[in-house]
């Protein structure tokens, strides 16, 4: 059964998700052409993103570590990516099982009426293997393991239905769809409580400009297309060293502009194949649910935040704010993390931050700004097990070239999914608190899973 499951998660998203919504497709009565077809169209969207944050990785990696090198920015961390951080979760016994056993929860929720999201983003079931892995290997138990995961996707799936209006609402286009991913979910306290309180800060409270309104007040500067070549270019000349070196790299430097540009400006346009596969499959379960239970009988699809990490604001503020992280990640005391592979994944900060702050410009950077800061601590501290772990794994499986740790470094870390709030709770209370931790996570939780029921009960009245 390991070896299945390894197989399974081995095909990658591009590959799984045209299957899944193939079969759900056809079990929910589309045509098995239309279905596969919608399949298709999500495969293929997988596949342009990892292209175009392949390119933002090969174009963005050489230059930071250039101003890396140049800069002295000494920090014993090494960001080791999100793909050390899923080969991780995947090559352990939680790993191994982390779907059906999640997929069985789910439905038991489902049938105790305790959620309304049917999780079929299975590629980023990682992240709840993530942290099941990590508390295995810090306490030496498989039990332990499974309890961190299941907790962490229990509390996930009751953040998908408490945040799926609001993002339906925000989103165009996204009727019936929750996003299950603990990583985004995680940022959206934050998002509520520094929204809020910026409401009473005189000068920030009247400024209410999204990228639309970017465009209008700045003209061509505010296009996210010529604001990626703009930081690009910046970027470019700041791993130069001397200003012989900045005439000298010039063709280097106007190429990484246009490189940052292309990424601003494909991002969204490949997004749009998500939503064109989504929408038979979004359109046909919301007929089925209303034939079958009526207009009170409402559910969600879980499905990746890629669908939206397209949005104008996402990527402004997504850019501006990965030559600050890295600012943050030198000037912190206290922080041994320097972050590289991972500003690629910039964009998935922000998914359900949006949604609370209406896609204010200022606002969104304001809360990136602040869990980028908590992030990097939160990374700091967990990096010892998240390095055990990754020296484990290493062990048994030699090949796999995306867990070492380079010699020059002390520790490794990931801010996907180390970097997030969740995560860390989990891992903190395990960690730190032990059993009265996983007793706090098991009230946590309960309370959060039947506060939900009384929400769907009272909605459905």
């Amino acid at each position: 059964m390991e070896e299945v499951f390894k197989y399974i998660i081995g095909l990658g998203a591009a590959v799984m998700m045209p299957v899944i919504f193939t079969i759900l497709g056809v079990c929910i009565g589309i045509k098995f052409s239309k279905a596969l077809k919608s399949g298709l169209y999500v495969g293929v969207g997988f596949v342009g993103l990892g292209v175009i944050t392949g390119l933002l990785t090969d174009s963005l990696g050489p230059v930071l570590k250039q101003v890396v090198d140049i800069y002295g920015l000494e920090l014993q961390v090494f960001d080791m990516g999100w793909p050390a951080a899923a080969s991780v979760a995947y090559n352990t016994l939680v790993g191994s099982f982390i779907i059906p056993v999640c997929l069985g929860i789910n439905l038991v929720l489902l049938v105790l009426g305790c959620t309304r999201t049917v999780n079929i983003d299975l590629w980023n079931y990682w992240h709840f293997a993530f942290i099941g892995a990590v508390i295995y290997f810090m306490t030496g138990s498989v039990a332990w393991g499974f309890f961190g995961a299941i907790i962490c996707y229990i509390i996930t799936l009751v953040l998908a239905d408490l945040t799926a209006k609001r993002f339906q609402k925000f989103y165009t286009g996204m009727d019936g769809i929750s996003i299950p991913q603990p990583f985004c979910q995680g940022f959206m306290p934050f998002a509520l409580v520094i929204n809020k309180a910026l409401d009473y800060v005189p000068g920030i409270n009247k400024v209410n400009i999204d990228a639309e309104g970017m465009k209008k007040k700045f003209g061509l500067l505010g296009e996210p297309l010529v604001l990626g070549v703009i930081i690009g270019i910046i970027i470019g000349c700041l791993a130069c060293d001397s200003w012989q070196a900045v005439i000298d790299k010039i063709p280097a430097t106007l190429g990484l502009g246009i490189k940052m540009g292309a990424v601003m400006e494909l991002i969204p346009r490949i997004t749009g194949l998500f939503i064109e596969g989504l929408k038979p499959i979004s359109e046909a379960t919301r007929e089925l649910i209303a034939k079958k239970f009526g207009d009170k009988k409402e559910l969600y699809i879980g499905m990746s935040p890629a669908l939206v990490i397209g949005h104008p604001t996402t990527l402004v503020v997504s850019l501006l704010l990965i030559p600050v992280t890295l600012v943050l990640a030198v000037l912190l005391p206290g922080n041994q993390f320097l972050p590289l592979a991972s500003l690629a994944g910039m964009f998935y900060v922000f998914v359900m931050v949006l949604p609370y702050t209406n896609g204010n410009v200022l606002r969104s950077f304001i809360v990136g700004l602040v869990v980028m800061a908590i992030g990097l601590y939160f990374v700091t501290l967990m990096a010892p097990d998240f390095t055990s772990a990754a020296h484990s794994v290493a062990q048994a499986h030699p090949e796999d070239k995306a867990v070492v740790i380079p010699s020059e470094f002390q520790a490794g870390g990931s801010l996907d999914f180390a970097s997030s709030p969740l995560s860390f709770i989990i891992y903190a209370g395990m960690k730190y608190l032990k059993y009265i931790g996983a007793a706090l996570l098991v009230l946590l939780t309960m309370g959060m899973v039947v506060w939900n029921k009384l929400q769907i009960k009272k909605e459905e009245k």
